[in-house]
């Protein structure tokens, strides 16, 4: 049952007017006027919590770029704290709910030109009908004018900065904000840090009251007398005309009010954060000093209020800029609650009035707890509408690992002959942070590259959840297929390194990652299912329940698999499942993983788990190795020649053959000694015939097989001899190299695996130089591929 119909008898006098109090669906002017996202009407008609977020403070506020970071923070912090924000806006002359990121940038982007207006109530006809005769402009939305396109929308809860209010001398100048009017006619409840300090706050209060809206502050930790707040100050000196406790008495609140069909607005004052604050008293001498600065510079009307602003941004030495941000974080953050809160209370009064039950929203469905973004699929796997068409089709899924990384580098200072640090002691070291994990590393390889790349992972609802996204989403990185999970920690991996940069210690903490409970088929399979990428990487940091419900989706769908093994314990995940259940992976030309690129500890531990798993005992991995055509006498002369004794001695060429029935191509990394390269070869493939790679071919088939033509072995020369004196980090250059390897092959016209190993090879060798866990200097290598 919609909620608007158990709470409200409809107004049919008010059904044309602005005040009217029916939903988004059945009223709302969309198409050619105002464009309200899939994702917002699906929230609206689901009841889900939604923040609408202003844009004035883009476009009027913040120069570009800052105000394009601001604006992807704050729908983060809303996003992370459980809500779905709904940024608004009007873009080429459309009035838009609910932007998305590309749309978001657009906008901002057009900060400070002449054709970017603010938009209030007054400016919306104007700016839409000018768009409807091909004059297409941008603007930002003011509280007022965001607050009419969130109620058109049928979004109740609004978080912002501050609002306008009664200006000082408003008695000659009758310079009253439309803030005002607007919450004294529009349904929105409003969570701001109360008005301006240099406004008149006795009578901004007085003029509420007469527009009959209701005005409260939090209490925030405070016993007594509350005043409202004065935006860069807890305490105006003006007691709050109510005091409100929590976020679910004012969501109490907003749904009486709209139980009642009461038409005018609330507004809820949510003072800056104490360590944020100014005092009154140096507060109250800065704004006398700016307003007088303003009369004397005869800044009136429009240009008053930004006048101010900045006089006071100067005169407090930009004090008041760090407490604007604080405070609209906390804003949105409280917003945010105020939103859930709100959610849970409608849902709980249409289960009363349908005599149901209301599922605990807060027990976890399926492990998934909280989206990190609203394309992150819900608990039944599905995504909106809006969420398939706002990103561009991706050529790669990788799923893996994203980790917060500390690197602890030690550093013995003047100390002579001091290389390793003293362990049970504390030593002196340079510290960094930055993020990391296996699958995070492949796919911001592949973003550098310009082939497009989705990144799927977990995260936990904790700071290094929120780190990682932040720093994800400034690499260019789409956070829509990340998950939060409630009561779990985020990845984190640190590193004691020597003062040479070699490894002496590391501490992982995988645990999230390895719940064999998380239903991957739920949560991915519809996203992977609707776009068809052309590859889809996994790393071992996926438990192996997890890693193979991965595989068995991929082969489903008919994806190719590229396989990153991460370490020699983890690399046995892929082969884990005992025998009788390893169908998944299968045997060419059934095979599910068709790439993978250990070394050669891991190739050697997953050769092991797979003879433990007995999968060379079965009947199509002897088949397969049959129609190879391998020879049963005087194949270690043949591997010498095509490698060397070295690598023959330790077994590797030999493992990679057994594999290759599962894996068909595996590329071995053997760091300074360069890449190995196993692959089965197809029936008409180029090489067979080719004498520049006769050498290279281990075996034939027979000519008649329908899948194999014969083994191709190489080895590939590093691509620089580089000294220890010059590598920076180990960490990243292997999975540096997939990446490039697969955002090679999945261009429209790949070059061949030979020439990307070689590219491979050469990124590989900018992130050993490099600080980075990849080097951004690999997009030079982009013409190569």
């Amino acid at each position: 049952m919609r909620l608007s119909s158990v709470w409200r008898t409809p107004l049919p006098s008010l059904r044309t007017g602005y005040r009217s109090c029916a939903p988004f669906s059945t009223r709302a002017p969309t198409g050619r006027f105002l464009r309200v996202s899939d994702e917002i009407k699906e929230a609206v008609h689901s009841n889900k919590p939604i923040v609408a977020l202003e844009t004035t403070i883009y476009t009027h506020g913040f120069p570009y770029p800052q105000n394009t970071a601001l604006a992807s923070h704050l729908e983060s912090v809303v996003r992370l704290n459980g809500g779905i924000p709904a940024t608004i806006g009007v873009l080429n002359g459309v009035a838009r709910v609910g932007l998305s990121p590309e749309e978001i940038v657009e906008l901002t982007a057009s900060a400070g030109k002449p054709d970017t207006r603010k938009i209030s109530r007054r400016d919306l006809g104007y700016i839409c009908g000018l768009g409807f005769m091909q004059r297409k402009l941008n603007g930002g939305t003011t509280i007022a004018g965001t607050m009419l396109l969130a109620h058109l929308a049928g979004i109740k809860v609004f978080a912002t900065g501050g609002l306008g209010g009664v200006h000082r001398g408003a008695e000659n100048s009758m310079d009253i904000s439309a803030d005002l009017t607007e919450l004294g006619r529009t349904p929105v409840a409003v969570i701001s840090s109360g008005c301006k300090s240099f406004l008149d706050i006795p009578r901004t209060l007085e003029y509420l009251e007469t527009q009959g809206v209701g005005v409260s502050t939090f209490a925030d930790g405070r016993e007594g007398r509350v005043d409202f707040p004065a935006f860069w100050t807890r305490d105006s000196g003006v007691p709050s005309p109510s005091v409100v406790e929590d976020e679910r008495t004012a969501a109490a609140m907003i749904a009486a009010q709209d139980s009642l069909s009461i038409s005018s607005g609330l507004l809820f004052a949510s003072p800056v954060p104490s360590q944020h604050s100014i005092p009154k008293t140096q507060m109250d001498a800065i704004i006398a000093q700016a307003v007088l600065d303003a009369e004397k510079a005869g800044s009136t009307g429009s240009d008053n209020t930004p006048f101010i602003l900045a006089r006071i941004r100067q005169l407090t030495g930009g004090q008041s800029v760090t407490a604007n941000r604080a405070l609209i974080e906390t804003n949105v953050v409280r917003g945010t609650r105020v939103a859930l809160e709100l959610s849970k209370i409608e849902k709980d009064i249409i289960a009363q009035a349908d005599g149901a039950q209301l599922q605990d929203s807060s027990r976890p469905v399926l492990s998934i707890d909280r989206a990190a973004d609203n394309r992150i699929p819900n608990a039944q796997g599905e995504m909106s509408e809006f969420a398939r068409g706002r990103e561009l089709q991706p050529d790669v899924f990788v799923a893996g690992s994203l980790a917060i990384d500390l690197s602890c580098d030690f550093s013995p200072g003047k100390k002579v002959g001091a290389i390793s640090p003293q362990l049970q002691t504390s030593n002196p070291a340079q510290i960094s942070q930055d993020i990391g994990g296996v699958g995070q590393n492949i796919a911001t390889a592949i973003h550098y590259l310009e082939t497009r790349v989705q990144f799927c992972s977990v995260i936990g609802d904790d700071s290094a959840g929120s780190t990682a996204m932040e720093r994800l989403t400034a690499k260019g990185l789409s956070p829509s297929a990340l998950v939060r999970r409630l009561s779990a920690r985020t990845a984190q991996y640190v590193a004691v390194n020597d003062a040479q940069k070699n490894l002496v210690l590391a501490m992982a903490d995988m645990a999230i990652m390895e719940d064999c409970n998380f239903k991957i088929d739920n949560v991915w399979r519809p996203q992977l299912e609707r776009r068809k990428p052309r590859w889809l990487v996994l790393d071992a940091n996926w438990d192996p329940c997890s890693l193979q419900q991965w595989i068995k989706i991929g082969k489903d769908i008919g994806i190719k698999i590229a396989f990153e093994p991460v370490s020699v314990a983890k690399s046995k995940t892929l082969f884990a499942s005992p025998a009788d259940d390893s169908s998944v992976l299968g045997v060419l030309p059934d095979h599910a993983v068709s790439l993978a690129t250990p070394n050669s500890l891991e190739l050697a531990s997953m050769h092991t788990a797979a003879r433990e798993a007995e999968l060379f005992e079965r009947e199509d991995w002897w088949q397969t190795i049959d129609a190879m055509g391998l020879s049963s006498s005087g194949s270690r002369e043949k591997l010498t020649s095509i490698t060397n004794s070295i690598l023959v001695d330790q077994g590797t060429p030999q493992q990679s053959i057994q594999l290759l029935p599962l894996i068909p191509t595996i590329l071995t990394k053997l760091g300074d000694k360069g890449v190995l390269m196993t692959q089965a070869l197809r029936p008409g493939d180029d090489r067979l015939s080719s004498p520049a790679h006769a050498k290279y071919i281990l075996s034939y088939a027979d000519p008649t097989h329908p899948t194999i033509g014969g083994v191709y072995m190489r080895l590939f020369a590093p691509a620089e001899r580089v000294l220890p004196t010059d590598i920076i980090s180990v960490n990243g250059a292997g999975d540096t190299f997939l990446g490039i390897v697969i955002a090679g092959l999945a261009k429209d016209r790949p070059r061949t695996l030979i020439d990307l190993v070689q590219v491979a090879q050469q990124g590989s060798v900018m992130t050993l130089k490099s600080r980075e866990a990849v080097s951004p200097k690999i997009k030079e290598l982009q013409h190569l591929l």
